[in-house]
């Protein structure tokens, strides 16, 4: 399968570029993933389109502040940090200008922290150690922004916008986004409605958001990432597969995990480890039934996954019918529920 097949022309004045001021006045595309028919929606409609006595699933992972600017220290030169992955004495992390280091070169941030570059890979990804005193979340508190993609060109004026209203473990490198349009208010009213609401952790990192470079979809490996279930959602989630109950994912990354543990283990378990599983058409979900999520860019892993829960062609004509009626794209932009 060519990625070619995945790419679409977005206009670039629907990029989202700043979120809206009420998370859950976004515009909503439903799509019926079985015949494609579509119907608009706000967002807050969410309440009355969800099933009773279905159960909500949702990642709970909180963006770390993990971009930071330092210099060289040979140099002087300016060199940017992304911090994807706190791994055992070392963290992953792209580097740019990529070109400026290499293995054992220094990076000073306002003599608050020092990283060396301990590995080097291609395309910016890297391993660095950290040398510091005091504890260092508070270091990247003080230092770091939060890491908004690159078509995101204006300052987020509130950090908390790009956290979902649930976020409570730190380790992300990006927001789980499809999460953003919900309200504290909105996850009250779904609750009254019976319907059960349970969160498990994918910490998002290079897999997630890494640009696809092969010609075909088959060539592409994801890189991993980690994520945890407890053992209370663990049961909730057997019950409701026992009982025919619908379950609805938020976002791609909860999807992944879902999956993933599933495809594993062939029922829920408390777990925490990592995957690296890619999903794209002609895969079979086993967990699934519904998914709400956000529009994705052209060719990335993100939009195959949508395609594979539906079909491609439903998945690009409604592309087409949010673009021809300008909703706002990508990680502050609108939302689909595909059910």
């Amino acid at each position: 399968m060519r990625v070619e097949e995945f790419d679409y022309f977005l206009p670039e004045e629907l990029i989202a570029q700043t979120p809206l001021l009420d998370r859950s006045s976004s515009r909503l595309l439903v799509m019926d993933r079985l015949s494609g028919k579509l119907s608009h929606h706000v967002f807050s409609d969410i309440v009355d389109l969800i099933p009773e006595h279905s159960v909500m699933v949702l990642n709970n992972t909180k963006v770390l502040p993990s971009r930071i600017y330092g210099k060289k220290r040979e140099t002087d030169a300016n060199i940017e940090l992304l911090l994807l992955r706190e791994k055992e004495g070392y963290w992953e992390a792209l580097v740019k200008p990529a070109r400026r280091v290499k293995v054992g070169t220094k990076i000073n941030f306002n003599n608050l922290l020092e990283a060396t570059i301990i590995r080097k890979y291609e395309d910016g990804f890297c391993h660095v150690t950290f040398t510091y005193e005091g504890i260092f979340l508070e270091k990247l508190e003080q230092l770091g922004e939060m890491p908004l993609p690159p078509y995101i060109h204006q300052k987020l004026k509130d950090q908390n916008r790009y956290q979902t209203v649930y976020a409570t473990t730190l380790g992300s490198a990006a927001a789980p986004t499809a999460g953003l349009h919900f309200t504290k208010e909105l996850l009250e009213k779904l609750q009254e409605k019976r319907v059960t609401i349970c969160y498990v952790t994918l910490h998002i990192g290079l897999g997630t958001f890494r640009a696809v470079t092969s010609e075909t979809v088959e060539e592409h490996k994801m890189h991993s990432e980690h994520y945890f279930m407890s053992q209370e959602v663990a049961d909730i989630l057997n019950d409701a597969k026992e009982q025919g109950k619908t379950i609805i994912s938020v976002g791609t990354t909860s999807t992944r995990t879902l999956e993933s543990i599933y495809q594993k283990y062939h029922k829920f378990v408390e777990v925490s480890e990592d995957t690296d599983i890619f999903i794209y058409p002609g895969y079979q979900f086993q967990v699934v039934d519904q998914l709400i999520t956000n529009f994705h860019l052209p060719k990335s892993t993100l939009i195959m996954l949508v395609s594979a829960f539906s079909k491609l062609e439903y998945v690009k004509h409604a592309y087409q019918e949010a673009i021809d009626n300008k909703y706002r794209f990508f990680s502050f932009g609108d939302a689909m529920f595909i059910k």
